[in-house]
C-alpha cells in the first residue's frame, strides 16, 4: 500500500498562529502530534525534553503515544539524576553536548544500538528513531524524539515534513519554557500565590489587597552561638534542615511562606469563607512541625530550640519597597503581633503560642494568661496546646 501523502501545512498554520487552545505543554504536544498524524506522518511515540530552572527540578520529559493521542505523560528529572549513568549514556545527553541529531533505523539488523532506549523501542516494534535539538533563539535546551512502527521506518516525505515543523515547534515550545521558568522562579522566591499574582501583572509598588489570614511566625533559638560554633557551610545546612522541618508542613497544608528573615520565617494561611478551617490547617502544620523537629533533634547531640506563633488578623497583601526594588509580602499590625507572640515562646517555655483569635476556633487549647507584647498597647491572652492535644 502506498504511503499517505504528507501535508503539514495545517499544522504549520496552527503553530504560526500561536497553537490556539494549547495553554500547557501537554496540550501543545497532544495537539501537534494529532495534527501530524492527520497530515500523514506515521508517528507511534514522541518525546520532548526541556531543561528548566527550579531548585529541585533539572528538567521535564513529555511522552506521547499514538494509542492514547490525547494523553501526555510527564516525568520530572531531579538535579542529581543529571549526573547518573542513565542520563550520561542517553541520547538526551549526547544531543545536548554535541548539538547533533541522531537517527537510528531500528528495522535494519545492522543498526547501531548505542543507547539502551533503542533496544527497548525495538522490542516494542519500533522501526525508526529520530531525535534532534529544537531550534532556539535564546539557547534554550529543547529536544524532541520521534519514533514510528511503519515497516521500513520514516519515509523521505515524513522526514522532510518533520524537519519543516522543527523551527515553529521550537518557537512555541521556547515561549512556554520561558514562561514555566518565570513561574518556577517566582514560586521559589515568592511563593505560589504571590508568584501567580506577580506573573499576572501585579508588580507596581502599592499594588495589593486586604486579606484576613492566619499569620505564622517561626524562629530558631540561639542561632548566634550556633553560628559561632560551626563552619558557615554547616550552619547553612542546619538552617535549611530547620526550615524544611517547620515549613514543609505549612506548604503541604496550602499555606504560603512569604519571607525568610535570617533564622526566622513568616507564612500565612489565607482565610476563605471559614476562618476556623484556616486555623485548623495552621495548627495541624504547627503540630507536624513540632513532631518533625523532635525527630530531627533525636539525632542531634545539641537539640535545636525554636518557637512558632500563630495569630489571626487583617493584613495588606501586596508590594512594598523602593521604586526599583520591591517585595511581595504582608504588612499590618497582625503581622507584627505574630512575631511578638512567637518571641514569648522562649519566656513561656513552649514551642507553640496561639493568640485568642486563633484559639477560639480550636479545641484542646489552654490559656497561659494575658501578656504584654512589645510595641502593642494592651496585653493579650495567649494559649498553647494541652500536653495530650499536642501529640
Amino acid at each position: 500500500m502506498a504511503a499517505q501523502a504528507v501535508d503539514v501545512q495545517p499544522a504549520l498554520e496552527w503553530l504560526d498562529g500561536g497553537a490556539s487552545g494549547a495553554r500547557t505543554p501537554e496540550a501543545l504536544i497532544a495537539g501537534l502530534n494529532q495534527r501530524m498524524l492527520a497530515a500523514g506522518i506515521a508517528l507511534a511515540r514522541v518525546a520532548v525534553f526541556v531543561r528548566t530552572l527550579h531548585p529541585n527540578v533539572a528538567g521535564r520529559a513529555f511522552f506521547w503515544r499514538a494509542e492514547k493521542p490525547e494523553h501526555v505523560e510527564v516525568d520530572i528529572a531531579a538535579h542529581d539524576w543529571m549526573h547518573t549513568e542513565a542520563h550520561l549514556s542517553s541520547p538526551i545527553h549526547a544531543i545536548t553536548t554535541t548539538g547533533r541529531e541522531i537517527r537510528r533505523r531500528l528495522a535494519d539488523a545492522a543498526c547501531e544500538m548505542d543507547f539502551s532506549v533503542l533496544t527497548d523501542l525495538r522490542t516494542e516494534g519500533m522501526t525508526d528513531y529520530f531525535a534532534t535539538p529544537l531550534p532556539s533563539l535564546t539557547g534554550e535546551k529543547l529536544l524532541a524524539s520521534f519514533t514510528t512502527r511503519r515497516p521500513g521506518g520514516f519515509t523521505d516525505g515524513e522526514m522532510a515534513a518533520l524537519r519543516r515543523l522543527l523551527a515553529p515547534v521550537g518557537r512555541v515550545a521556547e515561549v512556554m519554557a520561558w514562561r514555566r521558568k518565570a513561574q518556577n522562579i517566582l514560586e521559589a522566591y515568592l511563593g505560589r500565590q504571590a508568584g501567580e499574582k506577580v506573573l499576572a501583572g501585579q508588580i507596581r509598588r502599592g499594588d495589593g489587597e486586604d486579606m484576613h489570614a492566619v499569620l505564622w511566625f517561626c524562629d530558631l533559638r540561639d542561632s548566634t552561638p550556633l553560628a559561632d560554633s560551626m563552619s558557615r557551610d554547616d550552619f547553612l545546612r542546619l538552617l535549611n534542615e530547620f526550615f524544611e522541618c517547620v515549613l514543609e508542613p505549612v506548604l503541604e497544608r496550602e499555606g504560603e511562606v512569604l519571607r525568610f528573615i535570617g533564622d526566622a520565617a513568616l507564612a500565612i494561611f489565607p482565610v476563605g469563607a471559614d476562618a476556623g478551617e484556616a486555623c485548623r490547617r495552621a495548627l495541624e502544620a504547627a503540630k507536624d512541625a513540632i513532631a518533625r523537629m523532635e525527630a530531627s533533634n533525636a539525632r542531634r547531640e545539641r537539640p535545636l530550640r525554636f518557637g512558632i506563633g500563630l495569630h489571626l488578623g487583617d493584613v495588606l497583601y501586596g508590594n512594598i519597597g523602593t521604586a526599583s526594588r520591591i517585595e511581595f509580602t504582608v504588612i499590618g499590625a497582625a503581622a507584627n503581633e505574630a512575631a511578638r507572640i512567637e518571641s514569648l515562646c522562649k519566656v513561656l517555655d513552649t514551642p507553640l503560642l496561639l493568640s485568642a483569635n486563633v484559639a477560639r476556633y480550636l479545641p484542646g487549647c489552654t490559656s497561659l494568661g494575658r501578656h504584654a507584647l512589645r510595641g502593642v498597647g494592651e496585653p493579650i491572652e495567649l494559649f498553647t496546646l494541652r500536653a495530650e492535644s499536642s501529640a
